[in-house]
Parts: structure tokens; sequence; C-alpha cells
């Protein structure tokens, strides 16, 4: 079997291998690995009540039908063979066998007394597989083909998917069309086109989702091309029930509808506010009128407050005291407030909890930062080339001048302690309005005027200011 048929029979949702003993070829499946797959939870267990022939086939996509083994063949899951059509045959795989079959035909709304069955021939050969694989291989062609002649004719039509027989006799087109269309002339185009019987079957745009397939916003495979096989009418109503905004492009789906899965908690949203009081009725109190804003329908809460426009400053009323007040209030009675000391919540602060397990280990809050070191700007003791920094500190072992004012963030003092915020050189008082803002890099040390730029010893009517707040000179 070369790897270009393997490839092809992707398209049918599976991955045919040959049987080591007996040759035979058999789908080897995986649970939902295609579309509208059904697991066999009554597997091994039989009513003698339920006919045994009876086999459900799939084909491409969602296509399934319900076949009779008239020849009584060991079928298993996943057995390629052989099925009666009109004309000719078809090629299938068995999806399910045994009771579970009965059970599925009344999900899909079938009499199986009153069904008029197929029959199954024959398990595949190798002339059928032959044909089968050319029969795959023309689809994709049809489909682009037909495609252009409808756009020739000037149809309002789609075609989505075409399947071909599995003898090449006949090809199914799915197609979509919002209106009635009259399709008469392109089903003579397609036949001389194509040589092949040719069969229209309109299908709506949740079908076609369904057999494309793809991933839902959930992150998950489309429900359509998973399991959900009957489709029922979605309304925006669904959306109001759960209190869900009505925002149509988060509410369709890629078929561009309302999506099915609005309707699976429907009913319980419904009968969780059945005796929910309408939201429209404002509650009438001495301070004003409280108009309703949103519901949390579970909880059975709903909050109000007293400006229609604003969502600021809203009340969590409970759905017996918003029934109680609507009651007071077609009494004519307007209510002191909105709550009562009956439906004020009581705050309790949760404990933390206390674990100690049997190795003796603490609690688990044992490795959580319970607070970060606090102090100064520069509350650390460092070593700055051999000085010893004490933030917080006032002035080092200097006279307090009224024409110095020392403010410096670490300097370089060359072996000298500066406890504080000042650069601690023990040098004498100077009249000079010197203002020393070292950051880090000043360095107070006896050099040369013309070299030093810091808090050098200068005459006092120069009045060097090397802050950043203005010089202060004495005379």
């Amino acid at each position: 079997m070369s790897n270009e048929f393997e490839e092809m029979l992707y398209t049918r949702g599976c991955e045919c291998k040959k049987k080591p003993l007996t040759g035979e070829l058999t789908c080897h499946e995986k649970e939902s690995c295609q579309k509208l797959a059904t697991f066999d939870w009554l597997k091994g267990l039989h009513n003698e009540a339920l006919p045994k022939d009876i086999v459900e086939v799939r084909f491409k996509n969602t296509r399934k039908g319900f076949y009779q083994n008239v020849n009584d063949l060991p079928l298993q899951k996943g057995d390629i063979i052989a099925v009666e059509a009109s004309p000719g045959h078809d090629i299938g795989i068995v999806s399910l066998t045994g009771d579970i079959v009965y059970l599925q035909m009344l999900r899909n709304n079938l009499v199986p007394d009153k069904y008029e069955y197929k029959k199954i021939y024959r398990k595949v050969k190798g002339g059928d597989v032959e044909k089968w694989s050319e029969a795959i291989a023309l689809e994709h062609s049809f489909m682009i083909r037909s495609r252009r002649i409808v756009e020739r004719l000037q149809l309002k039509m789609k075609i989505g998917d075409v399947e071909v027989q599995g003898d090449k006799t006949k090809a199914i087109f799915y197609y979509i069309a919002e209106e009635r269309v009259d399709f008469r002339e392109l089903i003579k185009v397609l036949a001389e086109e194509f040589h092949v019987r040719i069969e229209m079957r309109q299908i709506g745009a949740r079908q076609e989702a369904g057999r494309i397939g793809g991933i839902g916003t959930c992150g998950r495979e489309l429900c359509c091309a998973q399991w959900l096989c009957s489709f029922a009418s979605v309304s925006t109503n669904a959306a109001r029930y759960q209190d869900i905004a009505i925002n149509q492009q988060k509410l369709a789906g890629q078929c561009s509808k309302l999506k099915c899965c609005l309707n699976y908690e429907l009913s319980t949203y419904m009968d969780a506010q059945k005796d929910f009081p309408k939201t429209n009725i404002p509650l009438e109190t001495i301070d004003g009128t409280a108009y309703h804003h949103k519901t949390d329908i579970f909880k059975r809460l709903m909050w109000y407050n007293f400006d229609k426009n604003s969502m600021e400053n809203l009340t969590e009323i409970p759905v017996d005291r918003v029934k109680e007040i609507i009651e007071q209030n077609k009494k004519g009675i307007k209510v002191d407030a909105l709550l009562t000391e009956k439906y004020i919540p009581k705050i309790t602060v949760p404990k933390s909890p206390d674990f100690q397990s049997s190795a003796g280990e603490d609690s688990i809050t044992r490795f959580d930062n319970k607070s970060r070191r606090q102090g100064g700007s520069n509350n650390s003791n460092r070593n700055h080339r051999g000085g010893n920094r004490n933030g917080g500190g006032n002035g080092g072992n200097r006279p307090n001048n009224s024409g110095n004012n020392n403010r410096g963030n670490g300097g370089n003092n060359g072996g000298a302690n500066a406890n504080g915020n000042g650069n601690g050189n023990n040098r004498p008082p100077q009249n000079n309005a010197n203002r020393n803002n070292g950051n880090g890099g000043s360095n107070n040390q006896n050099r040369r005027p013309q070299h030093n730029n810091n808090n050098q010893n200068r005459k006092p009517q120069q009045g060097n200011n090397n802050g950043n707040n203005g010089s202060n000179e004495q005379k």
C-alpha cells in the first residue's frame, strides 16, 4: 500500500493497515479520530432481544449509514467493507457493531423494525482498494472544477464538499444556498464534465462546519464534528437567560450562526431563576429609587444602586429581600433601607491553615515573604575602600559651622569613618561656604587646589559650592 493512498485515507479520519496474518485491510483508528465517533460502552454485552446483524458504517466526514450483515461476516470495528449502493457499490468503514447500533438508530430518530437496510457484500479486496483510492483522488479536483462551473452559471450557491462513490460511478455534491436554486442545468453540465451520476445534497451552515471540522473558541474540537448530529434552533434569548452580553462576534461559531453550546445549560439557568423577580422593577426606598444592574443567578444575589446610568456604589441584595421590597412597594410602602440586619452578611476572617506533616515539617506558609527589609535610603553597612558607612547618622567628627552644609551619600573618604549623611573627615572648621554633596564619587583628601574640585581649603571669598542647592558664603 503506497504512502499516497495512506494520506488519502486520512480524509476518512483513520489510518489503514494490513493485518499481519490474513493481509486484510483494516482501519487502526483511535477513539474519536473521526467525526461523530461513538464510544461502544456496551462492548462485550449482548441482549438476545436485539438484532445481531445490524452494523453502522461510516463514509467521508459525517456521512453514516446502517447496513445488514446478511452473509454473517465476522466484522469488527475498523474493518473496510463493500456495501450496497444505488447504483453499484460503495466502500465504507465499520464504526459500530453489537447492541449499541440499535440504540444509535433510536438516537437518530430511526425505527429499527421498519428501516430498509442495505446489504454488506464483502470485505474489500485488492481491486476494490485500487478503485477506491482512485475515487478519493478525484474528489478535490471535482470540487474545484464544480465551483468554477457554478460561478460561470451565476448560481447563488456554494459547493462545500464532494464525495465520490467507491466504484467511481456516482459523485455526491454538498452545497449551501440561502434561497431555492434551480440546478437542473448545473446537473447536466456536471454530468457531461465528469461522466458520472450526479447527486446534489443541500446542507446547512452547521452541517458544513461539522463536515469541515475545526477548533472552537473553547479550545476543543467542534461539537458538530465530534458528537453533535441533531441541531436545535438557538436564539438570543438563551444568552439573555444566562446573563451573557449580546455580542454577535463572541456568540457566533465558525458557521456564523449562534453557538449550539448556548443551549447546553439553558434549562439549568431557567430552573434556577424561576422565582426571580423581574429586573425592570425598581425598588422604592425613603432614600430614593434603586435600579437593577446585574444578577448572580446561582448565588441568588442582585445588585442595585440609586443611579440608573452608573455602576458605582452597588448594593448586594439577596433575591428574597428584593421580593420583600417589591411586595411592600405594591402596598404603597417605601422601605427604610435596601438591607436589614437579617440580610447583612456576616464577615468572617478566615484562619490561616495550620499544617504539620507526619515528618514534623512546619506550616506550608513558612517560606512566604512576610515583610521586606525596610530602612532609609542608605540603611546598610557597606565597605567603601575601607570606610564604614552607617545610614541614618548625623555627620562625622566635624564641627557644625554655619558656612558648611555637609551632605554626602557614601563618599570615597580614603579610609575615613563616615557615619551618617555627611563626609566625616577630621578637618578643622572652615569659614568658607563649602557645601559637600558627594554622591559616591567625591574625594575629600588634602590635595592641591588646582587638582581638587570638591571640598578644598580655599579662600573664603571664592565661595566654592559643589552642591545642588546654591552657595552659602560667609564673610
